[in-house]
C-alpha cells in the first residue's frame, strides 16, 4: 500500500525525518521544507492551517509528523485531528510542557518529578527577593518560547537582578519569569516516543550548545550531538524512565491531555542522580539527526504504533552503532543573518555516514547556504571515536564561504 506522509518543518531535523522515512512505497511531503527536502519529496505551500489541510486532503496524506515546537504550541495537532487526520505530535495543551516553562516547573512539582528549586511569577520584586536567597550562578528563564534564547545564566546575584529587569526584551514570552537554582553536573538529552500511556526510549544523547570549542562562546540551537553517550549507564537510564518520563505521561493522562509524540527531557546529572532541567515536546535538533540512524525498527512502524496507541505490541530495537553529528553553520551564526553562499559537495563513501541539510535553498539546481545552521554531517561507527572521525571526514567534503564548526564534538565522552 502506498503511504503519503507529511513532515512539518524546514530544518535539518525534518530532513533527517524524511531520510529515515523514505521508501519505495512512501510519498513524502514537507511543509515548508527547505532546498534539499525537495530531493526527498515535494515541498508544499500554504498560508495557514486551513490551506494546509486542503493540501493534505487533496494528496490523500495519511500521517502528519510535526517537527518544530511553534506549530505544536499553536494547536496544529488539535486542528488536524478534528478533521480526521492522523498526527504524530502532542496536543496544544500537552505542548505547554515546552511552551510555558512556568507550567512545566509547576507540573514537575505536582507529579514529584525531581527538578531544581525555583520560583515563577510576573512580580519582579518577588523574583528578586527569591534570587537573593540563591547562590550564584543563577538561572533566569523567560516563560514562553524564545527559539532557544530565553535562558540566561547570571554569574552573580547583581547580574541576576538586572536580568530579571531586562526580560521584557522577550516581549510577551518574558512577562512571566522563572528563577531557579543552578545545578552543577553534566547534561543528557533523553527522548521518549509516546503513545499516550506507554513509551520507548531512544538511546541517550548529548548536545553541544555553545558556539566554540571547549564550550566557549554564546549558546546556539546546537552545534553537534552524539549518541549513545557512555555518560549514561543502564541504571541511570532506568532512573530517568521511572522518575521523570513515566510520571510525566501519567500526569498528562490524569489532566486529560494524553501525550502522543516525542517527549524530550533535558537532564542534569548531579552526583549520579537525574534532575529535570526542561521538557521539550519534539525532537531536538541536532539530536534527531544522530538518533534516527541508530534505529533498527523502522521509524514508520514506531510512529504508527504511537499514533494508534499500540506501543506495547511493538518489537523495538536499536543498533549497537554510534552516531556523531557536527553542525556546519554560516559565517554570522548565531548573531545575525548571512548572505547566501554556494555549497560545493565532494563525493564521500556513504558507509561513513550522511548529511542532513537545514538552512539551504535551491537556485537553478544548485544548493546555497542561506544562514543559520546549514547542515549536520553525521558519522557512524562501531565506536564513538570512529563515528567522530567519519563525521569530520564528511565535514571536509562540504564547502561554502564562511563555514564554521566545532572541532571537538564528543569531547566530554572521549
Amino acid at each position: 500500500m502506498q503511504r503519503h506522509i507529511l513532515i512539518i518543518g524546514s530544518g535539518g531535523r525534518e530532513y533527517a525525518l524524511g531520510l529515515a522515512l523514505k521508501g519505495e512505497n512512501i510519498s513524502l511531503y514537507f511543509y515548508e521544507g527547505n532546498g534539499a527536502t525537495q530531493e526527498l519529496g515535494e515541498n508544499l505551500v500554504a498560508k495557514d492551517f486551513n490551506e494546509l489541510y486542503e493540501e493534505i486532503a487533496r494528496r490523500g496524506i495519511d500521517l502528519v509528523v510535526v517537527g518544530p515546537e511553534a506549530p505544536l504550541s499553536e494547536g496544529i495537532v488539535d486542528f488536524l485531528q478534528s478533521r480526521g487526520v492522523k498526527v504524530f505530535g502532542p496536543s496544544q495543551r500537552a505542548s505547554r510542557l515546552e511552551s510555558s516553562k512556568a507550567y512545566m516547573k509547576d507540573f514537575a512539582l505536582r507529579y514529584q518529578i525531581p527538578t531544581a528549586k525555583y520560583m515563577q511569577s510576573t512580580d519582579k520584586q518577588k523574583l528578586k527577593d527569591f534570587a537573593k536567597t540563591l547562590q550564584a550562578p543563577i538561572v533566569i528563564k523567560a516563560d514562553g518560547l524564545c527559539a532557544g534564547k530565553g535562558v540566561i545564566i547570571a554569574s552573580s546575584q547583581q547580574e541576576a537582578l538586572e536580568t530579571i529587569d531586562e526580560m521584557g526584551k522577550f516581549g510577551s514570552a518574558g512577562e512571566r519569569i522563572v528563577v531557579e537554582e543552578f545545578l552543577d553536573g553534566y547534561e543528557l538529552s533523553l527522548f521518549a516516543l509516546c503513545d499516550g500511556k506507554n513509551f520507548v526510549l531512544l538511546p541517550p544523547a548529548q548536545d553541544h550548545k555553545r558556539l566554540k570549542d571547549n564550550d566557549l562562546g554564546p549558546n546556539t540551537g546546537g552545534m553537534g550531538a552524539y549518541s549513545p553517550t557512555p555518560l549514561c549507564n543502564k541504571e541511570l537510564l532506568e532512573k530517568i524512565a521511572s522518575r521523570i518520563i513515566a510520571p510525566a505521561l501519567k500526569g498528562c493522562e490524569s489532566e486529560n491531555h494524553p501525550f502522543c509524540g516525542v517527549l524530550f527531557a533535558g537532564i542534569m546529572v548531579v552526583g549520579g542522580e537525574p534532575i529535570l532541567l526542561e521538557f521539550n515536546v519534539r525532537f531536538g535538533d541536532p539530536e534527531c539527526e544522530v538518533l534516527l540512524p541508530t534505529l533498527k525498527t523502522p521509524l514508520l512502524q514506531i510512529l504508527d504504533c504511537c499514533v494508534g496507541g499500540d506501543l506495547q505490541n511493538l518489537k523495538y530495537e536499536v543498533s549497537d552503532e554510534f552516531a556523531l553529528g557536527v553542525v556546519l553553520a554560516s559565517e554570522n551564526y548565531p548573531y545575525s543573518s548571512s548572505t547566501p553562499e554556494l555549497i560545493t559537495l565532494k563525493d564521500f563513501d556513504s558507509n561513513l555516514g550522511h548529511i542532513a541539510f537545514g538552512g539551504v535553498e535551491k537556485k537553478e539546481g544548485r544548493l546555497y547556504a542561506t544562514g543559520g545552521r546549514v547542515c549536520v554531517c553525521v558519522g557512524r561507527g562501531k565506536s564513538l571515536l570512529e563515528a567522530k572521525e567519519n563525521a569530520y571526514k564528511i565535514c571536509d567534503c562540504v564547502e561554502f564561504k564562511g563555514k564554521q564548526y566545532r572541532k571537538d564534538i564528543g569531547f566530554r565522552a572521549l
